[in-house]
Parts: structure tokens; C-alpha cells; sequence
């Protein structure tokens, strides 16, 4: 393993596959292959060699072991073809699912387990190191082209899950490949969790161009410790000089993660949910909302910053309009559809970040995979009591 370490350190991006076939043998492992999840979590897609002479495979994650892993974010084994076992091991960076490890070894035990388990944890890593100065694995997340609005989009948006042992917040956009007005944001800065959520005007490429300039001014407003209401007002001012016949609607929120104070400014976007329980709480987040951004509001001081104190396990859902507005046989998706879907996913104990990645292909299905509108949702959890349970 501290060979692989080295040998993954000095790699380029292109012979990572290539470097891992090369040392597997040592750590008693009889094959291993390394799956990567498709950019909308269809499918698991092979990671070959830098010169495939094949086409690389593709898993359904929805109907094999190898995504039943990914999906449940732990172990399956089953029997190889060879007298020996075959293992699916999650690749998580953090929280983050990359994708699966697949090995097969004759000499499944504790020890084994354990050492693949410490091999996907190597790869995670080293697919993130090298995914942010090479092209390699974007494009093997990649099974349709992608519009020049929507490279832009996901160029500046952040990982799609990022967690603590206190909180928990993952997001999804949609059509990932044709996004064009709608981003995302989320960060942690050291005892709390910022987040937002953008719907630029517009489904092209100013659109794009727009919501991906709101999410650097506000990076670059919350790394010089400005609060919300400055922040705002800072992106309000600049998008008023850079698109001064556009728009965007987002909220902007900050979460004190030691005590579930939560702070927000509502910039004519549609309301956040609370789900406490399984259970919508009613009209927790109905205030009266301030103009959206561009429209020239004024000061920071004219910003309103609302507040509310949530419980543990409590989760907060973020959307923009594409979401509700998904129609199926001429009947909205609607608000009721959405928070059922949501609550019957956390009743049968699923991660987050897989609540989200169905309800993504929910809405998608509701329309027959055409979305008339970009459609973004950003789901967190505070749980607190996670920790203590954990010490």
C-alpha cells in the first residue's frame, strides 16, 4: 500500500488505472476495477486504461450489486466466476460518492476487507488530486455531449455532497448536461455551514454566464468576511453593472452548526421546506421576500435577514421553480409529490445524497426526461446528536 501511495503520488491523471493494475497483486487481490458514477447517477462507468481496446463497461446503479453499493454506500459481495469472491467497495471522498471499487480475491477475511476498503479510500483521494488538473475523469462522468452553458455552470459549481459529523448537505442539477440559469453553492467555514441556491433569468448562455458570476462574488464577498446582508447587496450592485437588463432570483443562508440558528435573505425565490420528523413543517420559512438580485435594492441594510432554530435531524430543502413545476400528464410534479417523495426516501433510512439522486430521476421521469426548465434542488441535515451518539 505505501508502494501504491508513492507510485499514485508521481502518475499522471491518464496511467491512474494503469498504476492500481500494477501493485493490486501485491495486496493480495486477484483483479480490481474502478467504476466512476455518471454526472446524473445512472450508471457506473469503467475507468480504463489510458488505450482501451474495448468499450469501458457500464453498470446500472439502480439494478446491480455494484450500484447497490454505491447507492447503500456500503460493502456487497458476491461469488466470482473463479473459485474466489468478488467484492463492490464504495469510492467516497469524505461524503462525496465517487463511484465503486470492484475486486476479486480468493482470500476473503477480516484483514482483506479491510485493506480494500483502505484501497478505495487511496482512490478517492487520488481521484480528486487528479481530476482537478486533468480532463480524465470529467469526461468518463460524462455519457452525453454538454452544452457550453452548462460547462461553464459546473466549472464553479462545488462538490455535490460535503458533510461534518453535525451536518450533512448535498445538492443535485438537472438536465446536467443542458443546465443553463440555475447553480448551487455550499462551504463550510468553521462552525457553520453557508449555502445558496441561483436561478439566473434565462436558459442560455448569459444565463450561465450570469449565475456562475453570483456564485464567485459571493465566494469572494464570504472569504473577505462580509456578512449576508453584504453579500447580497455586493451581488446585487455588481450584477447590476455586468447585466443591467437580467436578473436572478436565490437565497443565501448561513447555519450555526453548534446550535441550529439559521440565518437567511430570500432574494424573490420560492420559499425553502422544513422536514421535521417525516413531516413538512407548515409556512416555517414564509417571509415576505426581498426583490431579486440586479433589480437595484439598495444598501445591505435594506436587506432582510430572517432567522429560525431548528432541531436535530431536522432537514432544509432549497429548489428553484424547474422543480415544481416538472409536469406529468399535464399535472405539475407539486409540491405535494415533492415533500412525499422526500419523507418516504428518509423513512426507509436512505442517505441524503441518494434521497436526492432519485427524486432527480422522479422529476426527470415526470418528463420523459425533458425538462422545460433547469431544476436544482439543495437538501441539508443538522444532526447533532450524530456525535454525541458516536462518542
Amino acid at each position: 500500500m505505501d508502494r501504491l501511495l508513492d507510485a499514485l503520488h508521481r502518475t499522471e491523471p491518464e496511467r491512474l488505472v494503469r498504476v492500481v493494475m500494477e501493485h493490486y497483486a501485491n495486496l493480495g487481490v486477484d483483479n480490481a476495477t474502478i467504476y466512476v458514477a455518471d454526472l446524473q447517477q445512472n450508471v457506473l462507468v469503467e475507468l480504463a486504461d489510458e488505450a482501451p481496446t474495448v468499450q469501458p463497461q457500464q453498470l446500472p446503479i439502480d439494478a446491480s450489486l455494484a450500484g447497490w453499493a454505491y447507492r447503500s454506500e456500503s460493502l456487497r459481495i458476491q461469488p466470482g466466476e473463479r473459485d474466489n469472491v468478488v467484492l463492490f467497495v464504495p469510492i467516497i471522498d469524505g461524503v462525496e460518492r465517487l463511484g465503486v471499487l470492484c475486486v476479486e480475491t480468493s482470500a476473503l477475511n477480516a484483514a482483506m476487507i479491510r485493506r480494500c476498503q483502505s484501497l478505495a479510500a487511496l482512490l478517492a483521494l487520488a481521484l480528486v488530486t487528479k481530476g482537478t488538473y486533468s480532463d480524465r475523469l470529467a469526461c468518463a462522468q460524462r455519457v452525453e455531449p454538454m452544452r457550453i452553458a452548462a460547462e461553464m455552470v459546473w466549472a464553479f459549481l462545488p462538490p455535490r455532497t460535503i458533510g461534518t459529523p453535525l451536518v450533512t448537505s448535498t445538492a443535485v442539477v438537472e438536465p446536467a448536461y443542458e443546465v443553463g440559469g440555475d447553480a448551487f453553492d455550499h462551504s463550510m467555514g468553521g462552525d457553520v455551514l453557508h449555502a445558496a441556491i441561483v436561478d439566473a433569468m434565462g436558459h442560455d448562455l448569459a444565463a450561465g454566464l450570469m449565475s456562475s458570476v453570483v456564485l464567485a462574488i459571493c465566494r469572494n464577498a464570504r472569504r473577505t468576511g462580509a456578512d449576508l446582508p453584504e453579500i447580497v447587496s455586493t451581488i446585487d450592485e455588481h450584477l447590476q453593472q455586468q447585466f443591467p437588463d437580467r436578473f436572478a432570483t436565490g437565497i443565501f443562508l448561513h447555519l450555526e452548526l453548534t446550535t441550529g440558528h439559521l440565518r437567511w435573505v430570500n432574494c424573490g425565490h420560492p420559499a425553502p421546506y422544513l422536514l421535521r420528523d417525516q413531516a413538512l413543517v407548515p409556512g416555517a420559512f414564509d417571509r415576505e421576500a426581498d426583490l431579486p438580485l440586479g433589480m437595484g435594492l439598495g444598501t445591505a441594510s435594506e436587506r432582510r435577514v430572517h432567522e429560525v432554530r431548528l432541531e436535530p435531524d431536522d432537514r432544509v430543502l432549497l429548489y428553484t421553480d424547474g422543480v415544481t413545476e416538472a409536469r406529468l400528464t399535464g399535472n405539475a410534479f407539486g409540491e405535494e409529490r415533492f415533500i412525499d417523495y422526500i419523507n418516504r426516501a428518509a423513512s426507509a433510512g436512505e442517505p441524503a445524497p441518494e434521497v436526492l439522486r432519485r427524486l432527480a430521476h422522479a422529476i426527470l421521469s415526470s418528463q420523459s426526461g425533458h425538462l422545460s426548465d433547469d431544476a436544482t434542488i439543495v437538501l441539508f441535515e443538522w444532526h447533532p446528536l450524530r456525535e454525541v451518539q458516536r462518542r
